[in-house]
C-alpha cells in the first residue's frame, strides 16, 4: 500500500470548519424539504363530485334540479328511502323583501320535495339563529312559515333543543368539548342548505360554516360567541369534523356580496352547488364567486383530513365552474376579505 493510498483510507479524526458547515446547510436544507413535502406527501388523495345546476329566479323548478343533481351525485331512491331528513337552513335576520340574507324558501321547499320524492320517512327543518331570538318572527318575515305549514313540514328551533355533549375529536380549536342539539341523533341525514355570501370575519359562508348554527344558543350564546371566541375557523372545522353531514346544497340563485352575512348587497348567481362533501362544495362555490379557496384559512386547513379544495381533485358535474363564474365584490378593509385578494 502507498503511503497516498495509506493516507486516504485512514478515518479523519474530526471535520473541519468548512465540512461541518457544509454538512449543517445540507442538513437544514433537507429538513426544510422535509417539511415542505410532509403535507403534500401526507394528505389524502381525494375524489369528490359537485354538482352545479344554474337556476335563473326562484320560480323555477327548483325540486327537479335538486333532483338532478341528485342523480348525478349518485343519491338512490334506494338510499333516501325511509330515512329522516334535517334540513339546515342559514336564518339569520329578516329584511322584509331581502332575500340575499337567508336561505330563499323556495330553495327549502324544493329540497324538501325532492328527498320525499325519493322516498324519505320524513323531513324537518332544524335551525339556530345566530342573531335573532325570536325564532317565530324569523320564520313569519323569512316567509318560511307559510312554507313548512303547506308542506306540512315540522320545524324544530335547535337554540332550544336539549343537548347531549361529545370530546371534541378535531380540537382545532380551544373547545374540548362539544354540545349538539338532540335531535341529531334522532335523524339519518343532516344536509347544509346554505346561502353563498361573503362574511366578515370568515371571509365566505358556505355549507360549513352554515353548520355554526346547529350549535344551541342556549349553550354556545348569541351570536354563538362562545364558538368566536374559541377562534372561528377552528370552531367550523371542529363541528364538520365531528358532525360529518351527508350533503351540502347551497343557494346561490341570489347570494350577498359585499360586508355580509348581513349587510351586503344582493349578488345573483344563478346556481345551485351540491355534494356529499363539504369542502369539496365550498370550494366550488368559491371559484364560483371568483375567489381562490386556498385563500380561504378553513378551507385550506380542510384539505387535510376533510375533503378537497384542489380542482383536479373535485368531478365536476351538472355546469362548469367558468361558464358560471361571477365574482363577488369583497371589501378591501375589511381583514377577511382582503386576506381572499388578488380573485382568480
Amino acid at each position: 500500500m502507498t503511503s497516498e493510498q495509506s493516507q486516504n483510507s485512514t478515518p479523519k479524526k474530526g471535520l473541519t470548519r468548512r465540512e461541518f458547515v457544509a454538512m449543517g446547510l445540507g442538513g437544514a436544507a433537507l429538513a426544510a424539504c422535509g417539511l415542505y413535502l410532509w403535507p403534500r406527501l401526507s394528505r389524502p388523495k381525494w375524489r369528490e363530485q359537485t354538482f352545479i345546476g344554474k337556476v335563473p329566479d326562484y320560480r323555477a323548478d327548483i325540486t327537479g334540479v335538486i333532483l338532478s343533481g341528485f342523480k348525478e351525485l349518485g343519491i338512490s331512491p334506494g338510499e333516501i328511502r325511509g330515512k329522516r331528513i334535517l334540513l339546515k337552513p342559514n336564518l339569520v335576520e329578516t329584511d322584509l323583501g331581502a332575500i340575499h340574507i337567508n336561505t330563499h324558501p323556495a330553495v327549502i321547499h324544493g329540497a324538501g320535495q325532492a328527498f320525499l320524492k325519493l322516498g324519505a320517512a320524513q323531513v324537518i327543518v332544524g335551525e339556530g339563529p345566530g342573531h335573532c331570538r325570536d325564532t317565530l318572527m324569523l320564520l313569519e318575515e323569512s316567509g318560511l312559515a307559510a312554507v313548512l305549514w303547506e308542506d306540512r313540514i315540522p320545524f324544530v328551533d335547535l337554540n332550544y333543543d336539549p343537548g347531549y355533549t361529545i370530546r371534541n375529536p378535531g380540537r382545532y380549536s380551544s373547545l374540548t368539548q362539544l354540545t349538539f342539539p338532540e335531535t341529531l341523533r334522532q335523524v339519518d341525514w343532516v344536509v347544509s342548505l346554505a346561502k353563498l355570501k361573503t362574511h366578515h370575519w370568515a371571509g365566505v359562508t358556505l355549507s360549513m360554516k352554515n353548520l355554526f348554527g346547529v350549535m344551541p344558543g342556549s349553550y354556545y350564546g348569541w351570536p354563538k360567541n362562545v364558538l368566536h371566541h374559541a377562534g372561528i375557523e377552528g370552531s367550523i372545522l371542529d363541528i364538520v369534523y365531528a358532525l360529518k353531514p351527508q350533503l351540502a346544497i347551497v343557494d346561490g340563485i341570489v347570494g350577498m356580496e359585499g360586508d355580509g352575512p348581513i349587510m351586503g348587497a344582493p349578488k345573483q348567481a344563478g346556481v345551485l352547488v351540491m355534494g356529499r362533501n363539504l369542502p369539496a362544495v365550498d370550494a366550488t362555490c368559491a371559484r364560483v364567486m371568483g375567489i381562490d379557496p386556498r385563500r380561504v384559512k378553513y378551507l385550506a386547513a380542510a384539505e387535510r383530513f376533510l375533503g378537497p379544495i384542489r380542482e383536479t381533485e373535485i368531478v365536476q358535474v351538472g355546469e362548469g365552474v367558468a361558464g358560471v363564474r361571477s365574482p363577488f365584490q369583497l371589501v378591501d378593509f375589511i381583514p377577511a376579505h382582503k386576506a381572499l385578494l388578488p380573485l382568480i
